[in-house]
């Protein structure tokens, strides 16, 4: 999990729920009789510092698997040195494609998240202009291609598709192509603190007068850092929200509250997403009666668990979830409907 770097600010969140997750699985009789326990590995790092510590832990015999939020970046990294030795679920959004043996996926796909989102923004508020603005790896540059897919027969067109550095507080330059071409919808695809300077900048300009924003990856800590005046017509997806009036979901909330206290970080859907990871894996192993990666992908696809999104279900390694949009409400994400 990120404990630096942009995506730093859900790191808190993301070590709480994964925690809250495993206190439940042990009070439930742990993992085939055995307490589950964390090393916890800060994938904040550059992706080849997170991948040689992940591989060494391997090495060593010390993790029996491999679980967590970090970016795309990090996984590509990751994943090959995993290697389909221990099972390996990756519970963040992300591009999709992803098919390497012992990869499992908690996370949603453009296709289940960003496709009907914008199907539903160019339904409701006319959006036909758009532009794109991305961190410059992976996950961004391949949501892009998809978003410029899914144009087209919306009867959409991007105007304008800009790149920027991981880390990036200055967003002047992208600002301006964004005005010049005329926008009245920007898909923001920025990690973290990145989308904080993006969102307050494009308030500062009066860009949200006349252009809405959609993030697949806007979240309630990053919401509250943007601040109630930056977030005027701002949207997001996800399969979770802490707003969310589900008895899954307010059951969760209870429970961390419980846990927690009130002055714990904020629940959105990134942190809760390591809830799911720790969850999945653990019934993934019960499912298979091993950490032994042949006889837990021999079973994936009969895996259930009720989680803070519901009945969840695993399919082709992915885990079927119900995906919302919302719209900022000051510090808040009001619930709009199921996608």
């Amino acid at each position: 999990m990120p404990l630096q770097g942009p995506a730093g600010v859900i790191g808190p969140s993301c070590e709480l729920c994964a925690q809250l997750a495993a206190e439940e699985v042990n009070a439930d009789g742990g993992v085939l009789a055995r307490e589950l326990r964390f090393i916890v590995v800060d994938g904040g790092r550059r992706p080849e510092e997170v991948a040689d510590e992940v591989g060494g832990l391997l090495a060593g015999g010390t993790v029996d698997a491999v679980t967590g939020w970090h970016i795309s970046a990090v996984r590509n990294e990751v994943a090959p040195r995993i290697d389909g030795r221990v099972p390996y679920v990756y519970t963040p959004l992300y591009e999709g494609g992803e098919r390497r043996p012992g990869v499992f996926l908690t996370g949603e796909t453009p296709d289940r998240q960003v496709l009907p989102a914008l199907r539903w923004l160019r339904r409701e508020i006319d959006a036909r202009t758009w532009g794109i603005i991305g961190d410059d790896y992976v996950w961004p540059h391949r949501t892009a291609q998809a978003v410029r897919r899914y144009a087209v027969p919306l009867g959409a067109a991007v105007a304008v598709e800009t790149f920027v550095p991981l880390g990036t507080h200055d967003f002047t330059a992208a600002l301006r192509r964004i005005e010049s071409a005329r926008c009245d919808l920007v898909v923001m695809l920025l990690v973290g603190d990145d989308a904080v300077h993006f969102n307050r900048q494009f308030a500062a300009g009066a860009l949200d007068v006349v252009c809405s924003r959609f993030s697949p990856l806007m979240e309630e800590n990053m919401l509250l850092a943007t601040g109630a005046d930056s977030s005027k017509a701002l949207y997001s997806a996800a399969g979770f929200f802490e707003s969310l009036p589900s008895a899954y979901g307010l059951d969760f909330g209870r429970r961390y509250a419980e846990r927690f206290g009130t002055d714990a970080p904020v629940l959105n859907s990134l942190g809760e997403s390591c809830y799911e990871g720790v969850r999945l894996l653990s019934e993934l192993v019960r499912a298979a009666g091993s950490t032994e990666l042949p006889e837990v992908s021999a079973v994936a696809d009969s895996v259930s668990y009720e989680g803070a999104r519901g009945l969840m279900h695993i399919r082709n390694r992915h885990l079927d979830q119900p995906v919302y949009l919302s719209i900022a409400n000051g510090l808040e994400f009001d619930v709009l409907c199921q996608l």
